[in-house]
């Protein structure tokens, strides 16, 4: 095996995990956005997860993440397709210029977060996915996946303390007070999920996903 296709593989199998982390995680997912949006996040990240892997399973023609880009840019509604939609694409772009996976994940995490900031205007604070993306991000610039997404479950975590200030949250007040974002939410389940995926010998210092959407 190559190492391109070592890359394609771990993509895939990475993209498959995710899948399932967000199948288990739909009813937090739709809880938490019920209280504090329009309550359509867990339906429209679970509908776009789905066809990522029916896409894969039917011998999809691109590599995993840009499988995944093409998905929620294209075919997932609400705010969060497009954005979730920027990320995947960045992170395809760097494992394909990028041998070694974290070197990837570091570039295409930063690389996601400065697209999804320029598009959605959101920063740190707002009670939006990046509160968990940003923290990612710093961690990983010195770090590894598995600090990133400690660094991402506590960002997740912070924002049920935080009023809204960006998306459809920011119209119903403190209606969502003490729930965390589910966007937030979300990108952490991802990066946990990459951690164990691809640094299987930090999986150990991590929490499981469900142990944060339950939570």
């Amino acid at each position: 095996m190559t190492s391109n296709d070592h890359a394609a593989a771990q993509g895939e199998a990475l993209l498959r995990s995710y899948a399932s982390a967000v199948e288990d995680a739909h009813a937090d997912l739709t809880r938490m956005d019920r209280l504090a949006g329009d309550g359509d996040f867990g339906d429209n990240l679970r509908a776009g997860m789905r066809l990522v892997v029916r896409r894969l399973d039917a011998g999809a023609g691109t590599a995993a993440l840009q499988t995944a880009a093409d998905v929620f840019l294209d075919e997932v509604g609400g705010t969060s397709g497009p954005l979730f939609g920027l990320l995947f694409s960045e992170l395809a772009r760097a494992a394909a210029a990028q041998p070694d996976p974290t070197s990837a994940w570091r570039e295409g995490l930063a690389a996601g977060l400065s697209a999804i900031q320029r598009v959605g205007e959101a920063e740190p604070g707002d009670r939006t996915l990046v509160d968990a993306l940003a923290p990612a991000v710093d961690a990983l610039a010195g770090g590894t996946l598995a600090d990133a997404a400690t660094a991402a479950v506590d960002g997740a975590r912070a924002t049920a303390s935080l009023r809204a200030r960006r998306g459809r949250a920011s119209y119903v007040g403190d209606r969502g007070a003490g729930v965390m974002d589910p966007g937030a939410v979300a990108v952490a389940v991802l990066l946990l999920v990459a951690a164990r995926e691809l640094e299987p010998g930090a999986a150990g210092q991590l929490i499981g996903p469900d142990a944060l959407t339950a939570g």
